[in-house]
This record gives structure tokens, C-alpha cells and sequence, in this order.
């Protein structure tokens, strides 16, 4: 596939409702898309990066510019490519992997419509419809977060997820349990706000029956992790720790965790994502795909990847109004705590004109 042209379009969503995690409150989704044309198709990505560099280290104007000097020159310069070489043609740049991914899923987007496939089908999708998780974001009060929990299961979600931080871990799970009972598949994140000297206070969420505790510790912390998950009886899952199949195989040798959350942009794209499946699924690993408060564009393509065989654990893939009430694409609507994977070519979704024309604050046209 020759590329003809790549286009960065920035867009602002206004969330619903403050998302709050252990690193930063969130009240409007500061998005990237890329848009990558050939000959035969035009293809869609999402840059997950948030604004700031909070969650990892990229943030969306580091990503705008690492795309703009080195990694659109470098695809455009490279001649007719495939998806599968976007990875091994950028690999001299290090890091920026959420760049990276969204520059790839742009260009398997528009082989895979080219060719009228689908990115299921691609990536190895077992099933036709998902279960749905969602995220809870940290509140100002347990009335507050009962209110939103008995919301979300009133929905149909299948499994409700808690962040966490230290002074709003163990009490709020307690209120959770005590209101809604033990059957509720409930599990906690806490985005590294916790420190190997807090192992003994993370010990009293054992008694709440927690399908996980996810990213306890800090990112390069896996000893740490490792000796956690060896007092801990809830099961340890690692999220900013896995950036590649070969971190996740290292993760699992350290018995550094018992489960897996895959990003695709965390890992630099829904391809390597796939390797994490296949190297966990090899060792009995299971995982679940986590969000990054995706539009509609990038929500196509997790879907696709959580109907894989290994993603046994409902993921955060919520439908698009528990976040936006104006996506980008055709919204995405949960039906008895499913949702259906996309079945037609590429991601089987594309971005709605005028909706992005009214939510894109920043468009640019970069052409060979």
C-alpha cells in the first residue's frame, strides 16, 4: 500500500462526568486521531496519550510532534508498505509507543478495507460479542460512589472496577460490598499510587473477594510486585508494566502478576498487543483489554481484540455514552452486558464529518 497523505486531527470530547484517578482528574478527552490515506483507502487510528504525561510518559503534543519529524516522514519515504512493517520500519525510534500505535492502526485500518477484512478477523477474534466492564473513577463521597456503582449495574455492566489511592482503597470497597453483596465481580486500580511498605495495608482488601488488585506498585517496580503478589490472596494485575510481550513474559517468569490488562497503545499497537495475548495464553496467563477513554474509533478496535480467546475477563469496554454524550462515530450500545464486535471491513467504523468538524480544534495535512 502506498501512502499519499497522513492527517493529525486533535479534538476535544467533553465527558459526561469528572473521571478522577490516583493521577489526575479528567473532565474533557483531549484526543488524537490520525487519518492515513493510500491509493485504494484512507484508514483511522486513535493516539490514546492523554494531555499530560501523567499516566505514562507521552502526552498528546510530545506525540504530534514525534509523528509530524520522524515517524510520518519515515512511512511516507519507506515506499508501498503493510501494516505488519509499520512496527520493524519505526523500531530506530525508541520508545513513543502510543504514537507509534496510532500510526499503525491507521495503516491496518485502510489495508484491512482495502481488502474487505476486518480488524477481528485479523487479529484472531474467537467470538462475535464481548462483556462489558467499567471503570469507577475516584469520588467525593460513598453515597456518591453507590450511586454511580448501582447505576452501572442496573445498566447491565458485568464487572465493576474501582479506582483506588491511598485514604479511598479499603473503606469504598467495604461500602461497595456492604450495598451490593459479594456476587458483584468487583476488582481495584490503583495506578502505582501504592509503595512496597503499604503491603500490609493491601492486605485488607483479601477480605472483600477481589477478582484483582491492578497495578499496585510503580511501572518499573516488578520485584516489588512480584513480592506483593506472593502475600497478597487477591490476584495481582499488571497494567503500566506491560509495554511489550517481551515485558509480559518477564512479568509472569518474576511471578510478578497472575493476570494481564493489555492497552494496544501502551504496548505500540493492536499487533504487539496480540503477541502479549498469545505470550500469556502460553502461560496460563489470562487477560483483559483496559481503556484509555477511547472515542469510538478506538473503542471498534478493542473490541476486536477482546473477542480473542484469552481475554477472559470483561474488559473496560464501555458502551459510549458512560463517557460521551456525543461520540464520534455511530455510538456503541451495550445489549444484556454484551456488545457486539464490529464486523465490517477495517475497523467497520469511521469518524462522522460533522461531528469532527465540530469537535477538531486542530487539523494537518502532512503529505510526502
Amino acid at each position: 500500500m502506498k501512502i499519499s497523505g497522513v492527517e493529525l486531527v486533535r479534538i476535544e470530547l467533553p465527558l459526561t462526568s469528572p473521571f478522577r484517578t490516583s493521577f489526575a482528574v479528567e473532565t474533557v478527552r483531549d484526543a488524537l486521531l490520525v487519518r492515513v490515506v493510500s491509493d485504494g483507502a484512507e484508514g483511522w487510528g486513535e493516539c490514546v496519550a492523554l494531555a499530560d504525561p501523567v499516566y505514562s510518559s507521552e502526552y498528546v503534543d510530545g506525540c504530534i510532534d514525534v509523528l509530524k519529524r520522524h515517524f510520518v516522514p519515515a512511512l511516507v519515504s519507506a515506499g508501498p508498505i503493510g501494516a505488519h512493517e509499520v512496527s520493524p520500519l519505526l523500531s530506530r525510534f525508541h520508545g513513543h509507543r502510543m504514537a507509534k500505535s496510532a500510526l499503525e492502526m491507521a495503516v491496518l485500518d485502510a489495508e484491512l478495507r482495502e481488502e474487505g477484512r476486518s480488524y477481528a478477523r485479523e487479529l484472531g477474534a474467537t467470538r462475535t460479542v464481548v462483556p462489558c466492564g467499567v471503570s469507577v473513577g475516584i469520588m467525593d463521597s460513598h453515597p456518591e460512589l453507590l450511586a454511580a456503582v448501582g447505576g452501572y449495574l442496573e445498566a447491565g455492566y458485568r464487572r465493576i472496577k474501582l479506582k483506588i489511592e491511598p485514604g479511598w482503597d479499603v473503606e469504598a470497597v467495604r461500602a461497595v460490598r456492604r450495598e451490593f453483596g459479594d456476587s458483584v465481580p468487583l476488582q481495584v486500580d490503583a495506578n502505582t499510587a501504592y509503595r512496597r511498605q503499604d503491603v500490609a495495608h493491601l492486605r485488607r482488601l483479601d477480605e472483600f473477594g477481589l477478582l484483582l488488585i491492578e497495578q499496585p506498585l510503580p511501572e518499573e517496580d516488578l520485584r516489588g510486585h512480584a513480592m506483593l503478589a506472593a502475600r497478597l490472596e487477591t490476584p495481582v494485575c499488571l497494567d503500566e508494566s506491560i509495554v511489550s510481550a517481551a515485558a509480559a513474559a518477564d512479568a509472569i517468569t518474576l511471578s510478578a502478576c497472575s493476570i494481564v490488562n493489555v492497552k494496544p497503545g501502551r504496548v505500540g499497537g493492536y499487533l504487539e498487543a496480540r503477541r502479549v495475548h498469545d505470550v500469556c495464553a502460553a502461560h496460563g496467563v489470562p487477560v483483559w483489554c483496559g481503556g484509555m477513554l477511547e472515542t469510538g474509533i478506538g473503542r471498534a478496535a478493542n473490541l476486536a481484540l477482546a473477542a480473542l480467546p484469552n481475554f477472559v475477563l470483561p474488559g473496560d469496554i464501555s458502551a459510549s455514552e458512560r463517557y460521551y454524550a456525543e461520540d464520534i462515530t455511530t455510538p456503541f450500545t451495550m445489549a444484556d452486558g454484551h456488545m457486539a464486535v464490529p464486523e465490517g471491513a477495517g475497523l467497520g467504523v469511521a469518524p462522522i464529518a460533522a461531528v469532527l468538524d465540530r469537535r477538531a480544534t486542530h487539523r494537518e495535512w502532512l503529505t510526502p
